[in-house]
């Protein structure tokens, strides 16, 4: 994995993580405040527009990353509910005695799979807009999942 300094910050990124690779280059021109965005009669919902399309995540990224958990947490949670209606057929059918605590732990184990599913699927996607990722995307789980320890030391510390 690429050093921190290194790598292009995400566009959903807070704006602290941009503002450090800001602080290096000092030679750039600062931006110039004009009179329209200094003065007090600037709508409020306009600001939380900007506010809200600078920090929110990329169509394409939200896109990826429902696919995925669609996709990782669909087949188990359809599992563990078709659990139920294969040994209701079983019982009613009297094709062999199944005890309670079997249903109940198979479909408990498909359920544990579908919020293991979610996880992965979101951490799974590229966060990255231009990179599409891999089949099973564990090199991405393995980025991903660096930048979330990251943000929530950075949490933590400012607390």
């Amino acid at each position: 994995m690429p050093p921190e300094s290194s790598r292009q910050p995400l566009p959903f990124e807070p704006a602290k993580s941009r503002k450090k690779q800001g602080k290096k280059s000092s030679s750039s021109p600062q931006k110039k405040v004009t009179k329209e965005q200094n003065s007090p009669n600037v709508n409020q919902n306009q600001k939380r527009k900007r506010v809200r399309g600078e920090s929110s995540i990329p169509e394409v990224v939200s896109r990826r990353m429902i696919s995925r958990m669609i996709l990782l947490s669909g087949l188990p949670m359809l599992l563990a509910l078709s659990t139920f209606i294969f040994s209701y057929f079983i019982i009613t059918n009297d094709i062999f005695i199944l005890p309670n605590q079997a249903v109940l732990l198979v479909s408990l184990g498909f359920f544990g799979l579908s919020v293991i599913g979610l996880s992965y699927g979101l951490f799974s996607a590229s966060w990255d807009e231009d990179k599409k990722g891999s089949l099973l995307g564990w090199q991405e789980v393995k980025i991903n999942f660096q930048r979330t320890r990251e943000a929530w030391k950075e949490a933590k510390s400012k607390s």
